[in-house]
Protein backbone atom coordinates (compact mmCIF):
# COMPACT_ATOMS: atom_id res chain seq x y z
CA UNK A 1 0.00 0.00 0.00
CA UNK A 2 1.11 3.53 -0.65
CA UNK A 3 -0.05 6.61 1.16
CA UNK A 4 0.26 10.33 0.58
CA UNK A 5 -1.05 11.99 3.75
CA UNK A 6 -1.08 15.44 2.13
CA UNK A 7 -4.35 14.63 0.36
CA UNK A 8 -5.37 11.41 2.17
CA UNK A 9 -4.88 9.40 -1.03
CA UNK A 10 -4.35 5.72 -0.32
CA UNK A 11 -3.75 3.16 -3.06
CA UNK A 12 -4.02 -0.58 -2.59
CA UNK A 13 -1.38 -2.42 -4.57
CA UNK A 14 -0.94 -5.72 -2.78
CA UNK A 15 -2.74 -8.75 -1.41
CA UNK A 16 -3.43 -9.67 2.20
CA UNK A 17 -2.64 -13.10 3.53
CA UNK A 18 -3.50 -15.19 6.57
CA UNK A 19 -2.86 -18.83 7.33
CA UNK A 20 -5.82 -20.03 5.25
CA UNK A 21 -6.85 -17.09 3.08
CA UNK A 22 -5.57 -14.72 0.44
CA UNK A 23 -7.39 -11.42 -0.12
CA UNK A 24 -6.50 -10.07 -3.54
CA UNK A 25 -7.83 -7.68 -6.18
CA UNK A 26 -10.51 -9.12 -8.45
CA UNK A 27 -9.69 -10.19 -12.02
CA UNK A 28 -11.89 -10.95 -15.02
CA UNK A 29 -11.41 -14.67 -14.34
CA UNK A 30 -13.38 -14.27 -11.09
CA UNK A 31 -16.72 -13.85 -12.89
CA UNK A 32 -17.99 -17.40 -12.36
CA UNK A 33 -17.17 -17.35 -8.65
CA UNK A 34 -18.72 -13.92 -8.14
CA UNK A 35 -21.83 -14.96 -10.07
CA UNK A 36 -22.11 -18.12 -7.95
CA UNK A 37 -22.23 -15.86 -4.89
CA UNK A 38 -24.26 -12.85 -6.00
CA UNK A 39 -26.94 -14.76 -7.91
CA UNK A 40 -28.14 -16.50 -4.73
CA UNK A 41 -31.18 -15.25 -2.83
CA UNK A 42 -29.78 -16.55 0.49
CA UNK A 43 -26.66 -14.40 -0.01
CA UNK A 44 -28.66 -11.30 -0.93
CA UNK A 45 -31.15 -11.73 1.94
CA UNK A 46 -29.54 -9.15 4.26
CA UNK A 47 -28.05 -6.92 1.56
CA UNK A 48 -29.58 -3.96 -0.29
CA UNK A 49 -29.76 -5.78 -3.60
CA UNK A 50 -31.53 -8.95 -4.68
CA UNK A 51 -30.06 -11.91 -6.56
CA UNK A 52 -28.11 -10.51 -9.50
CA UNK A 53 -28.26 -11.52 -13.14
CA UNK A 54 -25.15 -12.37 -15.13
CA UNK A 55 -25.12 -8.86 -16.65
CA UNK A 56 -25.44 -7.25 -13.21
CA UNK A 57 -22.56 -9.37 -11.88
CA UNK A 58 -20.41 -8.42 -14.89
CA UNK A 59 -21.04 -4.74 -14.11
CA UNK A 60 -20.30 -5.33 -10.42
CA UNK A 61 -17.07 -7.18 -11.24
CA UNK A 62 -15.97 -4.28 -13.43
CA UNK A 63 -16.54 -1.88 -10.50
CA UNK A 64 -14.67 -4.17 -8.11
CA UNK A 65 -11.71 -4.28 -10.49
CA UNK A 66 -11.51 -0.47 -10.68
CA UNK A 67 -11.66 0.36 -6.97
CA UNK A 68 -8.09 0.39 -5.68
CA UNK A 69 -7.69 3.97 -4.47
CA UNK A 70 -9.26 5.71 -1.49
CA UNK A 71 -9.31 9.34 -2.60
CA UNK A 72 -12.69 10.59 -1.46
CA UNK A 73 -15.33 9.79 1.11
CA UNK A 74 -17.29 6.81 -0.18
CA UNK A 75 -14.39 5.25 -2.12
CA UNK A 76 -13.94 1.55 -1.39
CA UNK A 77 -11.72 -1.46 -1.89
CA UNK A 78 -13.23 -4.85 -2.67
CA UNK A 79 -11.01 -7.91 -2.47
CA UNK A 80 -11.65 -11.50 -3.53
CA UNK A 81 -11.37 -14.01 -0.68
CA UNK A 82 -9.39 -17.00 -1.92
CA UNK A 83 -8.89 -20.29 -0.08
CA UNK A 84 -5.16 -20.85 -0.26
CA UNK A 85 -5.52 -24.65 -0.15
CA UNK A 86 -7.65 -24.78 -3.33
CA UNK A 87 -7.29 -21.32 -4.96
CA UNK A 88 -11.11 -21.10 -4.91
CA UNK A 89 -12.78 -17.68 -4.59
CA UNK A 90 -15.26 -18.09 -1.72
CA UNK A 91 -16.37 -14.50 -1.16
CA UNK A 92 -15.18 -10.93 -0.89
CA UNK A 93 -14.28 -8.36 1.71
CA UNK A 94 -14.48 -4.60 1.50
CA UNK A 95 -13.21 -1.44 3.11
CA UNK A 96 -14.96 1.87 2.49
CA UNK A 97 -13.56 5.28 3.37
CA UNK A 98 -16.47 6.85 5.25
CA UNK A 99 -14.65 10.05 6.21
CA UNK A 100 -11.09 11.01 5.31
CA UNK A 101 -11.25 14.03 7.60
CA UNK A 102 -12.28 11.95 10.60
CA UNK A 103 -10.28 8.85 9.54
CA UNK A 104 -13.30 6.56 9.61
CA UNK A 105 -14.08 3.50 7.55
CA UNK A 106 -16.52 0.66 7.19
CA UNK A 107 -15.80 -3.02 6.64
CA UNK A 108 -17.93 -5.63 4.96
CA UNK A 109 -17.72 -9.25 3.88
CA UNK A 110 -19.75 -11.80 1.94
CA UNK A 111 -19.01 -15.53 2.06
CA UNK A 112 -20.57 -18.16 -0.20
CA UNK A 113 -22.98 -20.25 1.93
CA UNK A 114 -21.05 -23.45 1.20
CA UNK A 115 -18.11 -21.92 3.07
CA UNK A 116 -19.90 -20.27 5.97
CA UNK A 117 -19.35 -21.51 9.52
CA UNK A 118 -15.60 -22.06 9.15
CA UNK A 119 -14.38 -18.72 10.48
CA UNK A 120 -13.53 -17.27 7.06
CA UNK A 121 -15.58 -14.10 7.60
CA UNK A 122 -13.82 -13.45 10.93
CA UNK A 123 -10.42 -14.14 9.38
CA UNK A 124 -11.21 -11.79 6.49
CA UNK A 125 -12.51 -9.03 8.73
CA UNK A 126 -9.45 -9.34 10.98
CA UNK A 127 -7.17 -8.72 7.97
CA UNK A 128 -9.31 -5.77 6.87
CA UNK A 129 -9.18 -4.22 10.35
CA UNK A 130 -5.41 -4.65 10.50
CA UNK A 131 -5.09 -2.96 7.11
CA UNK A 132 -7.49 -0.16 8.04
CA UNK A 133 -5.71 0.70 11.28
CA UNK A 134 -2.08 -0.16 10.57
CA UNK A 135 -1.67 0.56 6.86
CA UNK A 136 -4.37 3.16 6.19
CA UNK A 137 -4.10 4.98 9.53
CA UNK A 138 -7.83 5.03 10.16
CA UNK A 139 -9.13 5.81 13.66
CA UNK A 140 -12.55 4.14 13.73
CA UNK A 141 -14.14 1.31 11.75
CA UNK A 142 -17.80 0.41 11.70
CA UNK A 143 -19.77 -2.60 10.52
CA UNK A 144 -23.46 -2.19 9.67
CA UNK A 145 -25.80 -5.18 9.60
CA UNK A 146 -29.48 -6.08 9.68
CA UNK A 147 -29.87 -7.26 13.31
CA UNK A 148 -31.59 -10.49 12.22
CA UNK A 149 -28.31 -11.48 10.57
CA UNK A 150 -27.09 -13.12 13.76
CA UNK A 151 -24.10 -14.86 12.15
CA UNK A 152 -22.69 -11.53 10.99
CA UNK A 153 -23.28 -10.01 14.44
CA UNK A 154 -21.24 -12.84 15.97
CA UNK A 155 -18.37 -12.12 13.56
CA UNK A 156 -18.25 -8.44 14.56
CA UNK A 157 -18.46 -9.30 18.25
CA UNK A 158 -15.62 -11.86 17.94
CA UNK A 159 -13.48 -9.06 16.54
CA UNK A 160 -14.08 -6.97 19.66
CA UNK A 161 -16.45 -4.55 17.98
CA UNK A 162 -19.12 -3.08 20.23
CA UNK A 163 -22.74 -2.61 19.27
CA UNK A 164 -23.21 1.16 19.35
CA UNK A 165 -26.61 1.61 17.76
CA UNK A 166 -29.79 -0.20 16.86
CA UNK A 167 -32.04 1.73 14.50
CA UNK A 168 -35.50 0.19 14.47
CA UNK A 169 -37.11 -0.13 11.04
CA UNK A 170 -35.09 2.77 9.67
CA UNK A 171 -34.99 1.56 6.06
CA UNK A 172 -37.53 0.17 3.62
CA UNK A 173 -35.62 -2.53 1.76
CA UNK A 174 -36.99 -5.11 -0.67
CA UNK A 175 -40.58 -4.57 0.33
CA UNK A 176 -40.18 -4.58 4.10
CA UNK A 177 -39.09 -2.33 6.93
CA UNK A 178 -35.64 -3.40 8.10
CA UNK A 179 -33.61 -2.35 11.08
CA UNK A 180 -29.89 -1.61 11.30
CA UNK A 181 -27.29 -2.39 13.95
CA UNK A 182 -24.00 -0.50 13.93
CA UNK A 183 -20.86 -1.98 15.46
CA UNK A 184 -17.58 -0.09 15.88
CA UNK A 185 -14.00 -0.38 17.09
CA UNK A 186 -11.25 2.24 17.53
CA UNK A 187 -7.63 1.90 16.49
CA UNK A 188 -6.41 1.90 20.13
CA UNK A 189 -8.90 -0.85 21.00
CA UNK A 190 -7.65 -2.95 18.09
CA UNK A 191 -4.04 -2.64 19.23
CA UNK A 192 -5.00 -3.72 22.75
CA UNK A 193 -7.33 -6.52 21.66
Amino acid sequence: MTEDRSNTRVSFDTSLESERLLLRPFTTSDFDALYAIQSRSDVARWLYWGPRSADEVRAELKKKMQGFTLDHDGDGLSLAIVLKASSEVIGYGSLILVSAEHRQGELGYVIHPDHQGHGYATETARMLLQTAFHDLGLHRIIGRIEPRNEASARVLERLGMRREAHFVENEYVKGEWQSEAVYAILDREWRVG
